[in-house]
Order: C-alpha cells, then structure tokens, then sequence
C-alpha cells in the first residue's frame, strides 16, 4: 500500500488516519464552529501562558547573577525548548488536526515533524541532568561539581542527540496534493527485513520518555530518603539547616516538574504506541475529539514549570513579581530578595544606606 494513504506522523499535527476519505476530497473530521473555538481557546492559552512565562525565567536566571547555578543553566535550556515548542508547533498542530490540510508549504512541513522531538528530547534530558547533578551534590558532596562551561557542554551534547534523533522524521517528511487537500506526512522506507517506522517510534518513545523517566526516578528516590528520612539534629548549626532545608525544597520543586511531564505526556505516548500495533482502533469518528484532548494535555506541559517555579521557589517567583507587577517585590524571605537581585542594584542599595 501506498505509505501516503496510511500515515499517522508522530509528533506530527495529524492525529488521525491521512487515509480517512481522502479519495474523494471529503474531509469527514470537520467540526462545529463553536467546538474549534472552544479547542482554539485551550490551544491558544497553552501557547500565551508557555512563551510567556518561560521566557520569565529564562530573563530571571540570566539577569541575576546569583541564580546563574548549574541547575538554573538546566532550567534555561528547558525553558527554552518548551516555549520553542509551544510556539513553533502547538496552534500549528492544533490547525492540521481540526482541518487535515497543510497550508504551510514543505520547508514547515519537515520542521514541524523535525523539531518537537528534538525539543522533547532537550525538554526530559535537562530534567534528567538536573536530578543528576542533585544526585551528586547530595550523595557525593565531596566531588566536583560541573563547572559554567562544562554545564555549557552537556547542554550542547543533549541538543546534538536531540537533532540527531529528530533528523529521520525530517528526512523523510514530504507534503502531497490530494484530491481537495494538501497533506503533510513522513514518507517511511518499507523494508522487508524490518518495520522501520514501528522500531523508530518504539525506540523514540524509550529514549525520551521512559529512559530518563527510570533514570530520573532513581536518582529522585536515593536522594528523597537521604533529605527526608532523618531529622535535622537538634545541636546542628543555623547555616547547616537553612542548606538542608534548601537543597529539600529544590529537589521538591523538580520532583513535581517531572511528575507534571509525566502525566502530560504518559496518554500521547500511549495514544502512538497503540496506533502502531492495533490501527484499526483509530478509524473511528470521535477519535478526532480524543486527540485533540491528547494532545492538548502534552502540549500542556510546557506551560506548568514557571507556574511550578513561582510556587515553590522564592527567588522565582520575587523574580516573577518584578516583571508582572513593575516594581521591586518584597517577598517573604528578605535574604531570597535580596539574593534575586543584580550585584550592580546591591551595590547601589548599600552606597545609598552609606550616604543617608
């Protein structure tokens, strides 16, 4: 069979079967005006909401030199590639999946098919460097920590294998004119030997979701029963419990951002898997609506980790305060404030209380 008339791309905008009714130019997924607003509201938010606040955070953790941290640096490049993602593909993907047409052209076409995966990939792998380098600041105080530059490195090395893994759906994406519509869909090799699109999608959804998932899970569990299952000592220090109590609510805070990704993205990876090996499941009409509402909760993802950030962690969310409410913040912790702001503004604070 031709693969154009049986394709469901993953990552792709179309959650539905290209095949579905295209011989005769009907498109039988098309909806009522007030459901793909409703769908076009929800889609629009997640796009507002991500951009939005991610690129908060990234100006929070460049802007102030006291938050540029080895985690932080993490941070950014996650923030980076949800709000890439959120606004590159989300109403892209939410358009082909209401209309199944492609009005953007090739180039878009493989870019679109190309670089979700890609940001998916940097989006999990920074969570997993993150809770690894917990791992090691808490179990293995004593060695040495990644430096600014080599943080740089790890960073660049999960973007190369995030492209590298991405490059098939690129390549072999293509667009075609059908009758009434243009489609936008990955071409895969048919091989005797072997189901290339099938051990493809399998080996992508180990890679970036149940690998680091498995990776990230242990690393969380040793260093969860290190921070949590003795008491401080009553004869500790001051600075010796404020350290514990920081370092419990940093590994707090990153524990409810990967639990927030998984759950997100647990029925999309599903939703595939299951397309590839039982397809005539997905024939059916309502499945339109059971994508959409999949795919809205993946694409969800990117916009609960500055939400996360400002609830959990004090130095976000004075930083947060600043932008939204024009006007330096008091937060509750004095010393989390002070912290958040610029060497240049603490100096200028200090000349001032000199001089008055």
């Amino acid at each position: 069979m031709d693969p154009l008339y049986n394709t469901t791309d993953f990552y792709a905008a179309n959650g539905t079967n290209a095949s579905a009714n295209c011989t005769d130019g009907y498109n039988q997924f098309i909806q009522p005006v007030w459901q793909i607003t409703l769908w076009a509201i929800a889609y629009c938010s997640i796009v507002a909401v991500s951009v939005v606040g991610n690129v908060v955070v990234i100006w929070i953790i460049l802007a102030h030199k006291r938050m540029r941290t080895v985690t932080n640096y993490f941070l950014v490049n996650l923030a980076f590639a949800e709000a890439s993602m959120s606004a590159f593909n989300t109403v892209i993907n939410f358009a082909y999946a209401v209309h199944n047409e492609w009005y953007f052209g090739l180039v878009y076409c493989r870019f679109h098919n190309f670089f979700p995966i890609a940001a998916v990939f940097a989006s999990i792998y920074s969570m997993t460097a993150i809770a690894l380098d917990r791992y090691m600041a808490i179990i293995h105080p004593l060695q040495q920590r990644l430096s600014s530059t080599e943080t740089r490195v790890v960073i660049g090395v999960i973007w190369l294998l995030a492209l590298l893994l991405a490059f098939p759906q690129y390549h072999y994406s293509s667009t075609a004119l059908l009758p009434g519509r243009t489609v936008c869909y990955i071409d895969w090799p048919e091989y005797t030997t072997v189901d290339f699109k099938k051990m493809y999608y399998v080996c992508v959804t180990l890679l970036i979701y149940f690998l680091p998932l498995c990776i990230m899970g242990c690393a969380y569990i040793t260093v969860g029963v290190t921070l949590w299952a003795s008491e401080i000592p009553g004869d500790s220090s001051d600075r010796y419990k404020e350290q514990l109590i920081a370092k419990r609510k940093v590994v707090k805070m990153m524990i409810v951002v990967v639990c927030t990704f998984t759950v997100c993205w647990l029925p999309y990876h599903i939703y595939f898997l299951l397309h590839q090996f039982f397809p005539d499941l997905f024939e059916q009409r309502y499945i339109q609506q059971v994508y959409l509402a999949i795919m809205w909760l993946a694409m969800s993802s990117t916009m609960y980790n500055p939400i996360i950030y400002y609830c959990l962690n004090s130095r976000f969310r004075a930083g947060f305060q600043q932008v939204f409410c024009c006007c330096p913040c008091t937060p509750t912790d004095p010393k989390e404030g002070l912290e958040l702001k610029s060497p240049r503004y603490l100096q200028t604070q200090v000349w001032t209380s000199m001089c008055m």
